[in-house]
């Protein structure tokens, strides 16, 4: 059946025969790189294999921190070297997700999901076997590659199959990271730290659990792709049309300063939360893990939260919120007990992780058509500000202790103030 006049074909749901080659897509390439049009519905089939791919694939990622316990003990390592090596492993993504995401906004590659799966596979077999602190390293430098390759590819995958519910699309695709991240440090509690370094090869399985799942996803956009006639794109849209050039400079340095407040504090948790339960309340290495797990599990709550909010009441709504609301839970946890500490790490982030879906389709609504380069851009930031604040956090840590880590990091949210200059752009 061919298309009503307007509808874009590549919206339409797997069950509805979205990968029948009888629906040749009509849309050109401008309407895949900028998304699907308001009226069609979301195709959940497609959005449910790229949150399972990203959960399988930040699966793998989350190992690696939740390992440093177990590294620091087995390689005598001192904080500083944890530090460096989420800086490698997080830098690496950092620096190569914009020009990934540059390259395919003008020639996308449907298939580079599940190859930037496999060199995750491949670090996480050598990080089950790494000899020596320098194999450690190469490990991390190749799930970073992985994890440069995949995100922004995604994410434009994710945009097209939105159905106009963008905030609902990468809230679910970004889930699925996120319970990802929160799954790794509880199996690492009960399946690596009894079992060692070596356990790790078992996570392999996920690894190529997820690049059967994104081949599928990469055939379903190829077939998009292969009926999209090619056309110039437009280098202006209609959000960043009405705003100068330098306006819409500063709100994207606005954005990527939310950016690092968010996840400079976040890294305090995911590389030294363990750490500091440990030393300031004696808790176990498993039973540190698994506090670990309850804040990335509200992390995960949070990122599906924030996206539908965003599309209901607006983006801006949602970043203020989300960014600036942490400050009195974040000044109060370092100041209380185990069981308040605890819980306090469920409001921070709840509320913290409901701003990346809200920042990610405010800042492609602020540059639309650059689908590709947004995703690059804030997910490589974010992994690079992560990175960065562990390195930094790390060697913190070694000269005035874990605990004065989380009284310094408890005024990053304050930045958030940052986000009332942001224009209205809807």
């Amino acid at each position: 059946m061919r298309a009503e006049a307007g509808e874009n074909p590549a919206l339409q749901g797997l069950p509805a025969g979205a990968l029948s080659t009888q629906a040749p897509l009509k849309a050109p390439l401008q309407a895949i790189r900028q998304g699907p049009e308001p009226s069609s519905g979301p195709a959940l089939a497609v959005l449910l294999g790229l949150s399972l791919s990203h959960l399988l694939n930040d699966l793998v990622q989350s190992l690696l921190p939740a390992l440093y316990p177990l590294l620091k003990t087995g390689f005598h390592l001192d904080f500083g070297q944890i530090g460096l090596i989420t800086f490698v492993f997080q830098g690496t993504a950092s620096l190569l997700q914009p020009a990934v995401g540059l390259y395919t906004d003008r020639r996308p590659l449907p298939y580079s999901l599940a190859v930037g799966m496999g060199l995750s596979l491949a670090g996480l077999a050598l990080l089950s076997a790494a000899p020596a602190y320098g194999a450690l390293l190469a490990a991390a430098a190749l799930i970073g590659l992985g994890s440069a390759i995949f995100h922004p590819e995604a994410s434009r995958v994710a945009r097209l199959a939105s159905g106009g519910r963008y905030g609902l699309a990468q809230s679910v695709f970004q889930v699925g990271g996120n319970a990802g991240t929160a799954l790794g440090p509880l199996l690492a509690a009960f399946l690596v730290v009894p079992y060692g370094q070596g356990s790790v090869a078992w996570f392999c399985l996920a690894a190529l659990a997820g690049i059967l799942v994104l081949g599928t996803v990469g055939r379903w956009y190829a077939r998009h792709l292969a009926g999209a006639p090619r056309i110039a794109r437009s280098s202006t849209g209609a959000a960043s049309g009405r705003l100068s050039r330098a306006r819409v400079v500063a709100t994207v340095a606005i954005l990527l300063g939310l950016i690092f407040s968010k996840y400079f504090y976040m890294a305090s948790f995911s590389s030294y939360y363990t750490f500091y339960l440990i030393h300031r309340f004696g808790v176990p290495v498993a039973q540190a893990q698994v506090y670990l797990f309850v804040f990335l599990g509200s992390v995960a709550a949070g990122t599906i939260l924030g996206g539908p909010i965003g599309d209901r009441f607006g983006r801006k709504l949602v970043i203020w919120i989300s960014i600036l609301g942490v400050l009195p839970f974040s000044l109060a946890l370092p100041h209380v007990s185990l069981f308040w500490t605890v819980a306090l790490s469920v409001p921070i982030g709840l509320i913290l992780a409901s701003a990346m879906p809200a920042i990610l389709v405010y800042a492609q609504e602020l540059l639309p058509g650059r689908i590709g380069l947004v995703g690059g851009l804030f997910f490589g930031f974010a992994f690079g500000m992560g990175g960065l604040g562990a390195a930094l956090l790390g060697e913190t840590a070694d000269h005035v202790g874990i605990e004065r880590v989380y009284d310094l990091c408890a005024y990053l949210p304050a930045i958030g103030l940052t986000a009332v200059f942001l224009p209205r752009l809807r």
